[in-house]
């Protein structure tokens, strides 16, 4: 893999000033598999720095100061704020991938005759619902479900996606609401229930350059919304224009 670095969350904070040729990408958590088989596909060289984390921490990373050069976000409201603050490379934004959430209990849990029952669970992992895409997402169908307002109170909130996860494969959850692409790549969880589409919201992931970005930068984003990427990212279940 030709990424020279891995930074996690807001913890590690941002990037110093990459070197030419260099790229500094802000990423979505459950990207983190796919981005790093597609980044790694890509024609030429020079080095990617990524920063992994829920797309709520990242905008406000990249407001702040932090040094990036595309954002790749779970959603397009955290990419409106980074454009709010005039960040966003002029041209460059696109709506990129979708998802689709699903319900995932632990491996070993017991069978479910039927439809799987949310309200017999004691806690529900989920992202964040106020900062992070795929909790806001989750909290979207579980309203439209009319079951929030039941199940606020077990909501055990997950710092990004994997998190939410996490929480479910170490039983410290009896379920979790993520991503479709988040559960398949796990063997600790199964998935007992799918969110059609339609049935809950829009999933679309938003992807841009940031303003004063160099011509790295810009063939990098060109190549993850490419043609070619988009078989890497369905290949790990996302869907793709």
């Amino acid at each position: 893999m030709r990424t020279a670095s891995l930074l996690l969350g807001w913890a590690l904070g941002a990037c110093g000033s990459p070197g030419e040729g260099e790229v500094t990408v802000y990423a979505a958590a459950s990207l983190r598999d796919a981005l790093a088989e597609a980044i790694d596909a890509r024609p030429g060289g020079g080095d990617v720095h990524l920063n992994l984390g829920s797309s709520g921490d990242l905008a406000r990373q990249i407001v702040a100061g932090g040094r990036a050069d595309l954002f790749l976000s779970a959603d397009e409201l955290e990419l409106d704020r980074v454009e709010r603050a005039g960040l966003v490379e002029a041209g460059t934004r696109r709506r990129w991938l979708g998802n689709a959430l699903v319900v995932v209990v632990p491996a070993d849990a017991p069978a479910v005759d039927g439809a799987f029952d949310l309200s017999s669970v004691g806690r529900l992992s989920i992202a964040h619902p106020e900062a992070v895409p795929a909790g806001r997402y989750a909290r979207a169908w579980l309203e439209s479900q009319g079951l929030w307002n039941s199940l606020r109170e077990r909501v055990l909130p997950g710092v990004d996606v994997r998190a939410a996860l996490a929480a479910v494969e170490s039983g410290a959850a009896g379920a979790g609401i993520v991503y479709r692409t988040d559960a398949a790549r796990s063997k600790r969880v199964k998935v007992v229930r799918v969110v059609p589409a339609g049935e809950g919201p829009a999933i679309v992931y938003a992807a841009a350059a940031i303003r004063g970005c160099g011509p790295a930068a810009r063939a990098l984003l060109e190549h993850l919304v490419s043609a070619r990427s988009a078989v890497i990212f369905a290949r790990h279940g996302f869907e793709t224009p």
